[in-house]
């Protein structure tokens, strides 16, 4: 393993010429010595701490790739947290006066509650009573005494509000296929009521037909709607309030006529109010039947009556509570009538004087549901969910039943009605808290029956508008602290801040419907002030708690980091959460508001302390700046991600300059605290896998994440400016490479100092450190990559910098070498057992089968391998597959230059060793590829055996042949020679005529040279009796003229044989030495004009001027020269002797 120290990669030699790329210098002491920076924040030692801080950093930076999701968020869903409650702010409290007077109106509501209760309202008298006094907190005495007080007063006047707005279906009594429909309407006392006598017809009370009661019917009690024309399916929504003596045995009743008077209906009902009893109404109504105009079938003289299209019976006992809107069938006068359709009614019954003390002093019903109202809600809210925020206002069977008869008997509107709950329980809500969404719901209440009533009273508009100014106003307050009402994470919490949005938005649209606007400005704009406000609020409260301004510069720095890594988080929210509900809803661009202002500040003040710092910089200084930019990074990262936003216009823009001091010692650092990582690593490591499923240790694993870190680092640095970021990155690319190194010389050091070096188990280490070295370069590969920086507008997007691909290149060759060399040390100790086997193979005797004779080679390498691929990882079982490949090869090659003159069985059976070698190594693919195998040495062995199984004049041949492929790599160097050639049938000759030459070489001491050229046939068993020629010495020159011919007697079929040429030699011609060889060239004569295809007649057809390019003999041809050396018969030995004499020539002339 000694060798291995002696490896100088080329790294490390640009390391000690480059001072830029190793900072020490050759007096400091080695790395490995825990060299100590001066001061600072981290000190040697094995950099653990430093790296784990570091891969906090990174930690952080994980969740800032990218615009957040709110998905991401929002991680809670407890109970949002508790809001604000201020007693103060709900109605004001009662006297205890007015409390017992709002007692009695409650009592007296329910005494004398009339019409049908609603399948969810309580009718037992008891029940209502009992719940009033848990509401007002009475005792028996008082409650009892109360009871008799309301019931020694004067009943309430009730009346019935009927609204007849439309029938459908009715019969057509006119010619023309309609009717001309119109309503009477009255209020029939008890004793008006129609009676049933047995053993008569049925008859149905009717207003046009007589009666024989006998008490007066008043005639305020006859209603009479307007008469629709030539229709079946009247439109009336016409309003009548009808009196009621009693309650209990009254009823509606309702006509409806089809008109057939020319005298107007209206100037006819107003004479009703002359009519004063039943005979009268009777009289006045036989006055319309005479003057009514005639029927269409009637006769001229015959009385003319309007015709009847059906009526309705409705008792005032059977009118709900709650009031009732629906459609009512119509019924007959008798059964003999025939009707049908329907008529749509709305019913509510009301009291319009009432003997209680609010009523007496002038309160209207309004004010005291509203009082009632508010009782009611506080006592439910506090009896059901006491602490809770999510109550939706669901009252009891009693208290719904008790509103609901007070709010009939009060005559309110389904308006004013929505506006009283909207205006209690948003009242109620700032003193204990609902829901959000019960509250939007009552809003929407409000605003659907705003749209369809009328107006409201002017003192009940502005109670309304003060409701929703006081809203605002808390709502204003709470986003003001939205951070802690809302937070963002907590998904319960959003949601009541959505909900809350939503009735902001409610009261916005009520602004242009109010003559009195509750809001003097626009409440987008109050709800931007209040975001801003909040904003700068957290942040004051923020600044103070983390960094307050009175600390000095050095401690105030981690605090900022804090903050501005707060903030961060914040702007996320922002954009991920709240961002979308404030536009969506209230169209307020929340993120933008709230990114610039926060932007601004914490720019402001890392300005302030990065100033404030510059003079007293140290490694703990910069390792805070450090750490603070990338989050100001990051933050302007952030910005510039979102669409249509640029960093250009941020404070924090051009932030980088008066950190680039700090990051520039901050790296410093890391390079020394990488080393001493690497070190302590190295030290405690065995060199043994992680795990099973690993091939490499931990030192390896820990280098490789090391260089990933960093590799992380600068990703998230990502430098502004160009040409800074050149200077940093490429240190830092150069301090990579530098710490790669040195960790597979701390490897190498391991390896060498192991107890047992020599023994079996170092090949197991050697595995283990070759694996670590591949995955360190692919690490360092991936990472240096990963280092690319922007070179500004001249840079190509996608193409690394030139500095940081020169960096990796030469990394990646000193791994592969360092790969290559710990390779070759692993295979070294199988070299002499592969020379044994592949001595087995050559002593084996010519009776042994070849696969007999190579079977303990390929079990040999089987076991090897098979324990190798366990060990290795695919890359280094590659290397060491092709390494000992090459071993085999050479080992063979050695076999045969051991074993000369022997017969040609024994290279047979080397060559099928090697076939089965190369199956074996291919493995079906599996292993090495085919292209690989077949070059190389393994063409070089090929060729050799081929050749020791040819005879001498093959072995000839194929020197020749190898000349004839062999091409000049350098086309210049040795010159040109122009010849002319072809065959003469006729006299069964070859002409071959050299031209001339150009650009020979200077041979002779005067810069020039003597050149003439020699030519002759080959190979000489071919043209046995034909001799060499020569052209004439053409002195002082490099570019020679001959033009001169020459004929060279020899049948086509000769010139047709494999390996026939004429192979051109030039000479530089010497008077006192031996002749200088200046170059050669070969030309087929197989393509030669005239042996191809012979001349059609037998005329004689000069071929066109072939240019050669002269070069010397290359191994390949010398391959064949070897194999005839090595044979004894007299046609090799002359025919090499020949070779070496020119031979000497060319040594001579090197």
């Amino acid at each position: 393993m000694s060798t291995l120290l002696d490896i100088k990669s080329s790294v490390l030699r640009q390391v000690q010429v480059c001072p830029s790329f190793r900072r020490k210098t050759e007096q400091e002491p080695e790395i490995t010595n825990s060299q100590e920076p001066p001061t600072g924040a981290w000190k040697p030692g094995d950099g653990v701490e430093f790296f784990a801080h570091m891969r906090l950093i990174l930690k952080k930076g994980d969740g800032r790739q990218g615009l957040p999701c709110p998905e991401v968020l929002l991680r809670s869903g407890s109970p949002a947290p508790a809001e604000p409650v201020d007693p103060n702010r709900g109605l004001r409290a009662l006297t205890q006066e007015e409390v017992e007077m709002l007692y009695e109106e409650a009592l007296y509501t329910v005494l004398h509650r009339a019409g049908t209760m609603g399948p969810d309202q309580v009718d037992d008298e008891e029940v209502l009573l009992s719940y009033l006094q848990q509401v007002f907190g009475s005792s028996s005495e008082e409650h009892m005494e109360a009871i008799m007080r309301v019931k020694k007063a004067k009943a309430p006047t009730y009346a019935l509000k009927v609204s007849v707005m439309r029938a459908k279906n009715l019969l057509a009594k006119d010619p023309n296929g309609f009717s001309d429909p119109y309503c009477m309407l009255g209020i029939l006392p008890a004793s008006s009521a129609p009676q049933e006598s047995s053993g008569q017809k049925e008859q149905r009370f009717g207003f046009r037909k007589g009666s024989k009661r006998s008490s007066p019917l008043p005639a305020k009690c006859i209603q009479v709607t307007e008469v629709k024309s030539s229709t079946l399916n009247p439109v009336w929504k016409e309003h009548f309030l009808l009196e009621i003596e009693d309650v209990n045995t009254d009823q509606l009743h309702l006509d409806i006529w089809d008109h057939d008077d020319d005298v107007s209906l209206a100037e006819a009902c107003r004479k009703l109010n002359e009519v004063i009893g039943l005979k009268g109404m009777t009289r006045y109504f036989k006055q319309i039947v005479k003057s009514a105009r005639a029927n269409g079938t009637a006769g001229p003289t015959e009385d003319h009556t309007d015709d009847f299209l059906g009526c309705l019976n409705i008792p005032i006992r059977e009118v709900p509570v709650a009031g009732a809107d629906r459609w009512f069938k119509l019924e007959p006068r008798s059964s003999a009538s025939r009707v049908q359709g329907d008529c749509h009614l709305v019913l509510k019954l009301i009291t319009t004087q009432r003997d209680t003390a609010m009523s007496q002093r002038g309160r209207s019903g309004f004010l005291s549901y509203l009082l009632l109202l508010s009782r009611v809600l506080r006592f439910e809210h506090r009896v059901e969910e006491p602490n809770s925020s999510s109550w939706r206002g669901e009252l009891s069977g009693p208290g719904n039943t008790v509103l609901c008869l007070h709010g009939a008997q009060s005559n309110l509107s389904p308006l004013q009605l929505a506006v009283l709950h909207w205006q209690v329980s948003s009242r109620h809500h700032q003193t204990r808290t609902l829901d959000y969404g019960y509250l939007l719901g009552l809003l929407e209440d409000v605003q659907a029956h705003w749209e369809e009533a009328a107006s409201l009273p002017q003192e009940q508009e502005e109670s309304l508008a003060d409701s929703f100014s006081a809203f605002s106003e808390f709502g204003l307050r709470l986003l003001r602290q939205l951070r802690d009402y809302f937070p963002a994470t907590n998904s319960t919490a959003v949601y009541r801040l959505e909900l809350l949005l939503k009735c902001l938005e409610k009261l916005q649209l009520f602004q242009p419907a109010f003559e009195i606007c509750p809001f003097e400005t626009e409440l987008s704009m109050d709800i931007a002030a209040a975001l801003k406000r909040g904003n700068r609020e957290w942040y004051d409260q923020l600044l103070n708690a983390k960094s307050p301004r009175e600390q000095p510069g050095p401690q105030r720095l981690a605090g900022l980091v804090e903050l501005a890594d707060i903030i961060y988080e914040d702007l996320q929210s922002c954009y991920g959460v709240y961002a979308s509900l404030f536009h969506g809803i209230l169209k307020v661009d929340f993120f933008t508001l709230t990114f610039r202002q926060l932007e601004r500040l914490v720019a402001e003040e890392a300005w302030v302390l990065t100033e404030e710092l510059s003079p007293k910089m140290n490694l703990e200084v910069a390792s805070g700046l450090f750490e603070l930019y990338l989050t100001l990074a990051d933050t302007q990262r952030f910005w510039s991600c979102i669409p249509g936003r640029e960093s250009r216009s941020l404070a924090l823009a051009g932030i980088h300059t008066p950190f680039l001091p700090a990051v520039k010692l901050w790296l410093q650092v890391l390079r020394d605290q990488a080393k001493w990582r690497l070190q302590g690593a190295v030290d405690v490591d065995t060199l043994e896998p992680v795990d099973a499923a690993s091939k490499h240790s931990s030192s390896a694993a820990t280098a490789s994440l090391c260089l990933s870190h960093i590799q992380e680092l600068w990703v998230r640095l990502a430098w502004p400016d160009p040409a800074q970021a050149q200077g940093l990155g490429t240190q830092l690319s150069q301090d990579m490479c530098e710490a790669s190194l040195f960790y597979t010389e701390l490897l190498r050091k391991k390896v060498d100092t192991q107890p047992g070096a020599a023994g079996e188990a170092v090949s197991e280490q050697l595995c283990v450190v070759l694996n670590n070295v591949e995955l360190v370069r692919r690490a360092s590969g991936q990472a240096l990559r990963g280092l690319a920086w922007s070179e500004g507008a001249n840079g190509l997007e996608g193409v690394l910098p030139r500095p940081l691909l020169s960096s990796i290149q030469a990394l990646d060759e000193d791994l592969l070498r360092e790969a290559h060399t710990v390779t070759a040390h692993l295979t070294s100790k199988m070299v002499a057992d592969i020379r044994k086997y592949v001595q087995h193979i050559s002593l084996s005797p010519d009776s042994i089968q070849n696969d007999e004779a190579v079977a303990p080679l390929l079990k040999y390498l089987d076991e090897k391998l098979a324990l190798l691929n366990d060990s290795l990882v695919k890359e280094n079982l590659s290397r060491v597959l092709e390494a000992l490949w090459e071993l085999l090869l050479q080992a063979i090659l050695q076999a045969l230059s051991a074993n000369r003159g022997v017969s040609a069985d024994f290279y047979g059976r080397f060559h099928f060793t090697l076939e089965a070698l190369v199956s074996f190594f291919h493995a079906e693919g599996q292993g090495l590829p085919l292209e690989n195998l077949r070059d190389g040495s393994y063409k070089r062995l090929e060729e050799e055996l081929r050749l020791h199984k040819c005879s001498t004049r093959e072995c000839i041949e194929q020197f020749y042949l190898d000349k004839l492929k062999q091409r000049s790599l350098e086309q210049n160097r040795f010159g040109r020679l122009t010849v002319r050639c072809h065959y003469e049938a006729a006299e069964q000759r070859l002409a071959v005529e050299v031209l001339h030459a150009a650009d020979l070489l200077p041979l002779d001491a005067n810069g020039l040279s003597d050149p003439f050229v020699i030519v002759e046939l080959g190979p000489p068993h071919l043209f046995p009796l034909v001799r060499s020629q020569r052209t004439q010495v053409k002195a002082r020159t490099l570019h020679p003229v001959y033009d001169e011919l020459f004929h060279f007697s020899v049948p086509a079929e000769a010139c047709r044989r494999r390996g026939a040429c004429v192979l051109f030699t030039v000479m530089d011609h010497d008077w006192l030495s031996t002749n200088d060889f200046a170059g050669e060239a070969a030309l087929g004569l197989g393509g030669v004009s005239g042996i191809a295809r012979p001349h059609v007649g037998g005329g004689v057809r000069p071929g066109q001027p072939i240019t050669l390019h002269l070069r010397r003999p290359r191994a390949q041809v010398r391959s064949a020269l070897r194999m005839l050396e090595g044979r004894t018969n007299r046609e090799a030995q002359e025919f090499v002797k020949k070779l070496k004499e020119l031979e000497k020539c060319m040594e001579a002339d090197l």
